[in-house]
Parts: structure tokens; sequence; C-alpha cells
């Protein structure tokens, strides 16, 4: 910005007269020019909070190894760069504290948690939803948004009412409370664009049973599949409720999504969560995907929420990084790594040119400890190198650091260890199942081949020593013997998938710590006018992190 005053200069000059030779003074006014900064942006129209859920520096960082030097990675097309290091060499990086806040919270956390000290900026407790660390109901940043006249939207490729989404438009006392959840998302109307899955909590008890219920789903588009089961121990019909008395279109496949024009859209492509990146990856190379991808959606959440003057909240959710690290299959995480990075790339050629919104990258918390890891499987053979320092010697490493085409083979991998389970026994019964069984089912889908002998302790039951009378996941009296770090595998029968990952483990270079989340910080990437973005670049805590978004977005913390 150019500042222009006007001064008055005295220049003398001699002016010899064809007539005379008096002299003339003159005076002349002279324009100065002078460079003012321009002020600062330090407010914003448009938050996008992108969450990679489960998605810590060691997720990152696999996704960046294959995005650059995969041999055959899908970005050699595309200068080998990711959009969320566009993002970062365009913004700031930061990190992010996420564990239950202050004195009194704990050292882990939870999504719930996590997402409702990101939507409100207060303390939470352990798998709240949209609560206080002392219980009470909490305006999140969506809810605030929205009471400013702001449009307001919520995107996952989970469940609707899936811990990180609900965290933004409700307020329930535990995550688990998914019926609740989605009554009061439609009964508070808060979110004008709704998109993920999760269709069985939105429809009445018995809609699997009851005809005239079946024909007023199939009337509003939804088919079979989407509506097959209800989670709900009511009667109400939330999709027509949302559409009758809410004013929302209503999607249910990707052509309906492509085709909805209105201000208001409740997107359910999925009865539970949808389908995993690994089949998402499988039907796009063939254009035969009936479910929208996480970037059609956000795409057409940024074409509606746009058109709103006054700006809006978005979140974006990447929810499948976490389930496939919960099970320890990093084939499959890579897979939803990639998913997530195609949203982010949506959002970054839709906000690159703008000065008027916020993109916020970040996760709720890590999945798994992964990490990539040398050992002292397989020993490299020595080969002779030309250069000059090696004095004669070859060139021998004392460990196996891992070889780049084994993230090839990571992304080569053609099932979930969920389908590898599905493969072993249908309806889950694994009593008496054999190493056999499980190498069979290893080897279809992974590019990694193990014998019986690796996966006979896939097979493997003993007691829970742990079980806990009436406990949803735990209450499973026999359990997938896991010979250390038991307590740190929790989730039952799906127990048996983190020891698929550790019979592949030691080929992939691939170690896992957990079946469960750690506390480690994740990175945060922020995109947006300098004067918004500078503070990110710090180490922070996800209850700061949400403080500064509602300032940037509503004048206040």
């Amino acid at each position: 910005m150019k500042h222009i005053s006007l001064l008055a200069a005295a220049i003398g000059a001699a002016l010899i007269s064809g007539c005379n030779s008096d002299t003339k003074e003159v005076v002349k006014e002279v324009e100065v020019i002078k460079e003012v900064a321009p002020e600062e942006v330090t407010s914003v129209k448009n938050v996008i909070l992108m969450i990679g859920d489960g998605m810590g520096p060691q997720q990152v960082g696999l996704l960046e190894d294959y995005a650059r030097r995969a041999p055959q990675s899908t970005y050699n097309s595309k200068g080998n760069k990711t959009a969320i290091s566009k993002l970062g060499d365009a913004g700031q990086v930061g990190l992010s504290l996420n564990a239950p806040w202050g004195n009194e919270g704990s050292l882990v956390v939870d999504s719930a948690c996590s997402a409702t000290q990101l939507a409100t900026g207060m303390a939470s407790g352990s798998e709240m939803i949209g609560l206080d660390n002392q219980g009470n109901k909490v305006a999140t940043i969506l809810e605030r948004a929205k009471a400013k006249g702001k449009a307001t939207g919520l995107v996952s490729d989970t469940r609707l009412t899936h811990a990180t989404p609900a965290a933004f438009a409700a307020h329930q006392p535990h995550r688990s409370y998914e019926s609740a959840i989605a009554a009061e998302m439609i009964d508070a109307s808060v979110v004008d664009v709704m998109l993920s899955g999760g269709a069985r909590e939105f429809i009445p008890s018995d809609a699997a049973s009851n005809e005239t219920v079946k024909t007023s789903l199939t009337a509003m588009g939804a088919p079979a599949s989407i509506v097959k089961k209800s989670k709900r121990k009511d009667s109400r019909n939330l999709l027509a409720e949302a559409k009758d008395n809410h004013g929302y279109q209503l999607a249910f496949n990707r052509e309906q999504l492509n085709a909805a024009d209105g201000e208001r859209l409740l997107g359910l492509f999925a009865n539970s969560g949808m389908m995993d990146a690994i089949a998402y990856d499988a039907c796009a190379k063939t254009d035969s995907c009936t479910e929208p991808s996480l970037r059609e959606m956000t795409l057409k959440a940024l074409d509606i929420l746009s058109k709103d003057e006054d700006g809006f909240f978005l979140m974006v959710e990447g929810g499948q990084i976490d389930w496939a690290g919960h099970i320890n299959d990093a084939g499959w995480m890579l897979h939803e790594l990639l998913r997530f990075d195609e949203a982010v790339d949506a959002v970054y050629e839709w906000v690159k040119d703008r000065d008027d919104t916020l993109v916020i990258v970040t996760a709720d918390h890590e999945t798994g400890s992964f990490g990539l890891s040398y050992s002292r499987k397989d020993l490299p053979e020595a080969q002779s190198l030309p250069g000059d320092g090696m004095q004669g010697a070859d060139y021998k490493p004392a460990f196996n650091f891992g070889s780049l085409n084994k993230l090839d083979r990571l992304y080569a991998q053609t099932g979930t260890f969920y389908n590898m389970m599905d493969m072993v026994s249908a309806d889950w019964t694994f009593d008496g199942t054999t190493g056999d069984d499980w190498a069979a089912a290893i080897n279809h889908y992974s590019d990694f081949k193990v014998t019986a002998e690796q996966a006979a302790p896939v097979a493997l039951r003993e007691p829970n020593e742990y079980w806990v009378d009436g406990h949803s996941y735990l209450s499973a009296t026999v359990f997938p013997k896991v010979n250390d770090f038991k307590e740190f595998y929790v989730y039952a029968d799906e127990v048996h998938a983190n020891l698929i990952g550790r019979a592949l483990a030691a080929d992939q270079n691939v170690v896992w710590g957990t079946g469960t989340h750690t506390a480690a910080p994740v990175p945060v990437f922020a995109f947006g006018p300098y004067g918004v973005t500078k503070q990110f670049s710090t180490l922070q805590h996800h209850v700061e992190l949400g403080q500064k978004m509602a300032k940037a977005l509503l004048g206040e913390e």
C-alpha cells in the first residue's frame, strides 16, 4: 500500500530572461511517495480444519517417504510432492500436544476428548463429546460460527456420529451414545452440510422388517444396502425429519451427491463406516465407485458452504488412518494417508490464491506407536562401491535398514487385515483356526508372504486375565494371545489383526508399540494470511489450537 503526501518545497532556480538579467525564484509543489507496511491480517472469513485421525509425525513420514522415494510412487507424475507438504512449504508448521488438558487430565487422549478440545478450546475428559472436563456443555467453534451467521459443515470417511465429527455438533457424556448424537445433530440443525457414513443411527429400529418404513426410505432414494439395519432403539426416522422439518437434501451415493444443489445437504453413504481406502483405490482405477471419495465430499462441501457471504467453518476428517493404526496394518494405513492427502489437495487448490481462509491440517493423536525400523533379519550382502573412501573394503551394513521397494510392496496390499480375518472365518469364530488358515489369508492379500509356522501365533487364544463383566470390548473371556505389552491390545478378537501385523513386521521393516493411542505431539500445518498462521509455528496444545482458530474466525477465544 502506498501513502501519498504533498510537500511544499522551495526550489530556487535562476531563470535568465531574454530581455534582462532579473532572477526569479519559483516555488513548486512536489509529490512525495512513501512506502508504508501493509496492515497485518489477523482474522479470516473461513476456517477449514482437516483432521487425520491417528496421524502422528511418523505417519506423515510414511506418506512422505512413499511419495518422494517409492520406486513406483503414485506421486511420480506429480513431482513427488504431497498436498500436505505443499501446505507446509507455503504456510507454517508446528506441533501440538493433545492429552486431556490440565492437572486433572490424563496422559493419553481418545478421539472424542481430543476433538472436543479442538472444537471448544477447553479441557475435556476422556470419551466425552462436546463437554468440558466437569461435564458441562460447551459451545463449539462450529456452533459459534453458526450463531454468527456463517455456514457450517462436517465431512468424514467414518460415521457422522463417530467421535471426531460428533464433538463439533453434539454434547453427550460418552462417545458411544451415537443414536443420541444423531438425534441431536438433526434436532439442533446447526450443521448445513453433513457427509459421511453411519446411516444406521438415523433410521427407525424396525427398518429391516417394517415394510412401510422400507418404502419410505426407498422413496427418499436410500438403497437397501445403506439402510439394511438400525442401531436405534426407537421409531424415529431422522432422515425424514431432516428432509421434511429442517430442509436438508438427502444423498446416499456418489451420483446423488454430485447432483445435489441445495443449501443444506445430509449425505450418508454407508450403513456404518465408509469403504476402506484400499477398496476405494481399487474402484477409483475403474471409475466404478458408488461411494464418493473424501476428496469429492470435501469439494461438494466447499461448493455449498462458500456461497454464504458471511463465510464458513468446515471440519474434514480422514478417520480410517486411525482404524488401520489400531490393528497395526501398515499397508492399509498407507492407503488411508493417500486418501486423506487427496482431500488436502482439493482444499489446497481451492484456497491457494485466497487471503480470507485459514486451513489447519493436524491430527487428534497418534495411533499404534508406528515406525519404520532397522532389524537383524535378512542382513544385506556385501557389495563393492567405486568411491575412493572405501579403501578396498566392501560396503556391508551391520543391519537391515530397509529397501525402498518395501514402500511399493506396502501399497500393493489388496485388502485390510479385516479382510484377512473374514477370509479365515466369515463370522469371526476363530477357535480351532490354524497357522495354515491364517497364512493362506495373509498371502492372498499381502505382497509380504508368511509360512504357516510364522502365522501360527495369530491363531493362538488364551483366557483374558483383564476380563471385565459388561465391558463392551474386554468382555470376551477368551482372547487372542499376546505375549508382551498385552495391556495395550484391548479390542477383543480384533487383536488377531494386530498379530497379523507382528507376523509381517520384520519383512516390512515396520514396528508397532500398541493397539491403542500414544501421547506423541502431532503435526500442525497452517496455511493462510501470515498474521494468522505465524502463531501456529510453535509447540502448543490442542486447547490452545482451538482457541487460536476461534479467535481468527470469530474474533473471540
